[in-house]
């Protein structure tokens, strides 16, 4: 096999070599609010364990900058992510003074670009290697039972990060939990309520265009400046509608957010609702009509089948949409991972931030994973030949 230079590898080689070579690898703190001093990878790690760690990325960046065979490439991706979570920890060990408890030692850019360039290159290896549905949710499984794995075996408790979820782990899970009930539930009522508004709009044509730009003005309005605007008039049911409270409505809280980001979820689902039903061809209706199925069958039993891979890919978009925007909720009392981000930012503690930030990604690319899997199922098969 020609070994030229692959066009993805060298993005990925040059992003390695500079990482590994330019950028600081950690970052020491005297405490936690304090500028941080940069530490380069041979600083921050023993001898022998730096070697052995730019030495495998060395050798990554070589395999990741020639046309070698995709799993080839995968495989040492992955090595090397899995040295990389094992001398991180190392690192924020070894530069940890004894006894210290106030010292934080964080992950430096070296270090985020190291993990994203190897990010990069195994998921470009998985894309290449087209795996079957199952097989990607059984990759993200494992990846997450690795996490699991790294985090109950004490090895990144000298981290930052760790120091901050220790101090917050009362609250932590609460508030993972409402984060995960914004994002879900205002996506299930959106899905309850978005597609039969889509089947209307699809029915009823001189409906759709309102319908659709209504909902499309709804979402050029800043997430803040709707939570705010909702402030008032669900402050006014909770005051003078009985019971209202006592359910949960209130001007602030999640209440609004909820509202809100159920609002944002209805455009993706109505809208995609529309186009996968418009997607069915004509020839497919007549052979249905020809078989003397009624309109309601033939939607039932024929169209939304059909239309169904459409219509999960804007239920996807909403899900991670919503993931990312629960964060917001957190200005307005709604709680979720955004208290952690704001609190960080407030005390200017970056390590707070990563807190809030790192599990919203996590959540939002598992969540993704696993949509995209349903959507190429064989469950929807029929749908996907269709829609191509």
């Amino acid at each position: 096999m020609t070994k030229w230079p692959d066009k993805v590898g060298v993005l990925i080689s040059g992003l390695l070599l500079y990482a590994l070579f330019v950028s600081p690898f950690m970052t020491f703190r005297a405490n936690r609010i304090v500028q941080g001093e940069a530490r380069a990878i041979f600083d921050a790690l023993p001898p022998a364990c730096a070697t052995f760690l730019a030495a495998i990325i060395l050798v990554a960046a070589f395999i990741a900058f020639f046309r070698f065979p995709a799993r080839l490439k995968l495989a040492a991706a992955l090595v090397c992510l899995a040295a990389l979570a094992v001398f991180v920890g190392q690192a924020a060990t070894f530069l940890t003074p004894e006894g210290n408890g106030f010292a934080r030692v964080s992950p430096a850019s070296g270090f985020w670009l190291i993990f994203a360039g190897l990010a990069l290159l195994a998921t470009d290896c998985i894309a290449r290697l087209a795996p079957t549905p199952a097989v990607r949710i059984l990759l993200l499984l494992l990846a997450i039972a690795a996490l699991a794995a790294v985090l109950t075996s004490g090895l990144w408790n000298d981290l930052s990060i760790l120091k901050e979820y220790n101090g917050r782990a009362d609250i932590f899970w609460t508030e993972a939990l409402r984060h995960v009930e914004l994002a879900i539930g205002s996506l299930i009522a959106a899905t309850v309520a978005g597609i039969p508004l889509g089947i209307l709009c699809y029915k009823v044509e001189r409906l759709r265009a309102g319908v659709l730009n209504g909902l499309n003005i709804v979402q050029t309005i800043p997430s803040i400046a709707l939570f705010g605007l909702l402030i008032a008039p669900l402050g006014w049911i909770a005051a003078t509608v009985p019971g209202a409270a006592k359910i949960g409505i209130a001007g602030i809280g999640m209440a609004p957010a909820f509202v809100a980001l159920f609002l944002y979820s209805l455009l993706p689902v109505v809208s995609n609702t529309v186009v996968g039903l418009s997607g069915v061809s004509q020839a497919v209706r007549e052979a249905a009509r020809g078989l003397g199925m009624t309109p309601l069958q033939r939607l039932l039993r024929v169209e939304f089948p059909l239309a169904m891979p459409v219509i999960l890919t804007g239920i996807r978009i909403v899900l991670v949409q919503n993931i990312g925007l629960a964060t917001i909720a957190a200005l307005i009392g709604g709680g979720g991972f955004g208290v952690f981000v704001f609190q960080g930012i407030g005390q200017t503690a970056m390590d707070l931030v990563l807190l809030g930030t790192v599990p919203t990604v996590l959540l939002g690319f598992a969540a993704a994973i696993t949509l995209d899997a349903l959507i190429d199922s064989n469950l929807f098969s029929a749908g996907g030949k269709q829609k191509a």
